[in-house]
């Protein structure tokens, strides 16, 4: 056993990168967790009032166009773009250059409870109200969870182990786990992991407001409805986002 143990590969952590509700980057993400303030406001996205829950956390200042050319960014859903930004972030935090001789060794785990649901949710709208010719084009491309990864993937140029995974909460969790083990192994010398979610839209942000799993006892003071270690918690609140960090051997 100590033989086999001497040869896995020590892993480190060396950039992150973050798209949230309380603030995006590395710095910022930290900002908005120093200042104790909650994100969670009342849903305006959508109209909420014939659902239990009204609240979520949005992310309302984001822009594509910050982190990718126009062109990209009009060929992705904001599932993907969440990802692509959070990824390219945490490269640039690492002091990463990825050259082709990089390629086949850096690889890309993320992991998502829904993936691009929210974005086929809209598009179905569309296809009832307007038919198939008015659906986006890009509907296929990005409906999938592994739209995600895969997207990263051809932005970066990396061809090394890619997949997302969609183990619900512990999906985030669970790709940064495996990533650690894809380098600890040595099938990798770099990894992208983390999660990535853009749920909200009606009917999926419904389909757990059905089954009284978000938390619906503070529409009148959202700040105070995500409470995860209170007694009296009622449930999770909804949010958009996405975290990568990168893993080196």
């Amino acid at each position: 056993m100590r033989d086999a143990d001497s040869k896995l590969k020590r892993v480190v952590i060396t950039g992150i990168g973050a798209i949230t509700p309380i603030g995006s980057s590395r710095a910022g993400l930290w900002d908005g967790v120093l200042s104790g303030k909650s994100a969670v406001k009342r849903v305006d996205r959508f109209d909420p009032s014939g659902f239990r829950s009204q609240v979520a956390a949005q992310i309302d200042d984001f822009d594509p166009m910050d982190y990718m050319e126009a062109q990209r960014a009009r060929r992705l859903d904001r599932y993907s773009q969440f990802a692509l930004a959070a990824a390219g972030q945490a490269v640039t935090d690492a002091g990463l250059c990825l050259s082709s001789r990089d390629a086949e060794h850096t690889g890309v785990y993320l992991g998502s409870a829904l993936g691009g649901l929210a974005f086929a949710e809209q598009q179905h709208s569309v296809f009832e109200a307007e038919g198939i010719r008015a659906v986006n084009n890009i509907l296929a491309l990005t409906v999938f969870g592994s739209a995600s990864s895969c997207n990263v993937a051809m932005e970066m140029g990396v061809f090394g182990p890619n997949q997302t995974n969609a183990n619900s909460c512990a999906s985030g969790a669970v790709a940064i786990g495996e990533a650690f083990n894809v380098i600890r192994l040595g099938r990798a010398r770099v990894m992208l992991a983390g999660g990535v979610e853009s749920p909200l839209a009606p009917l999926t942000f419904g389909a757990f407001d059905v089954i009284h799993a978000i938390s619906s006892n503070s529409n009148g003071n959202p700040a105070v409805a995500s409470r995860p270690f209170d007694a009296h918690r009622d449930g999770f609140v909804m949010s958009e986002g996405g975290a990568v960090l990168v893993l080196e051997e």
